[in-house]
């Protein structure tokens, strides 16, 4: 894999520290550290809360599905684990246009746009909306990321090529699981020389998991709207899935 190394490079300075991460610099110029924290947040922020051991379910899923990824042709940041809530990623200016693919109604379809929950989605659909809570994440379309310089319509090609690559490669691994995967959002970044991965994480955090035979929902809603058994629904993500060090 591109970056990765034999030996994990020390940590430097803090250089972001977002709602659900911290990334730092290290002795290596051309590598970071991204490093998972327990706290949650909904509703673009307004919802905090803490979430026990979701630093680390997130960390490892995520390193499980980006090599995965990697596996199936789509270029990650992702480099190495140095523990269960820090990775080594390759820096990336990240495009701040969050791709969301949907393959059962939920979430904001239901709330927008009046789909019923539940309701499968032939084929899926591909959302673009601006990285921004200060305006809430809007839809947008593709004239507009390209009015507002967020990407071209080539990069935009390129998203959404990705995200469909994505989309099938988990729905299929995710099945394996006795889990449906209802939408998801992934990110994405430019490398230095243009080149464009996939960045930022894939966890329950980031999308909707459903188990196949009960309905039970395995993923951030149920902190979102107090469902409950918030750490047990993580801890099972990351049982079914396999993921470790």
């Amino acid at each position: 894999m591109e970056g990765k190394t034999s030996s994990s490079p020390e940590r430097g300075e803090l250089l972001h520290e977002g709602k659900a991460k911290r990334v730092y610099s290290t002795s290596q110029p051309d590598l970071y550290i991204q490093e998972f924290k327990d706290s949650a947040t909904a509703f673009d922020g307004s919802k905090k809360g803490t979430i026990g051991g979701k630093g680390s379910v997130n960390c490892l899923v995520s390193a499980k599905l980006f090599k995965l990824l990697e596996s199936r042709g789509v270029k990650t940041h992702f480099v190495d684990l140095i523990s269960d809530n820090e990775m080594v990623i390759l820096p990336v200016e990240i495009i701040m246009v969050e791709v969301i693919l949907r393959n059962v109604a939920a979430g904001s379809l239901v709330r927008n746009l009046g789909f019923e929950e539940g309701k499968p989605l032939v084929p899926p659909i591909c959302e673009f909306h601006i990285k921004d809570d200060a305006i809430h994440d809007p839809l947008i379309a593709d004239d507009h990321v390209i009015a507002l310089g967020l990407a071209t319509a080539e990069e935009l090609g390129i998203l959404r090529e990705y995200g469909k690559k994505i989309n099938e490669t988990l729905i299929e691994f995710f099945d394996g699981i006795g889990i449906d995967l209802i939408d998801f959002k992934v990110e994405f970044g430019r490398r230095p020389d243009g080149t464009i991965i996939l960045a930022d994480e894939i966890s329950p955090d980031s999308c909707r998991f459903w188990d196949k035979e009960t309905g039970k929902k395995l993923d951030k809603d149920r902190f979102r709207f107090d469902l409950g058994d918030v750490e047990e629904a993580y801890q099972e993500i990351l049982e079914r899935t396999g993921a470790s060090m």
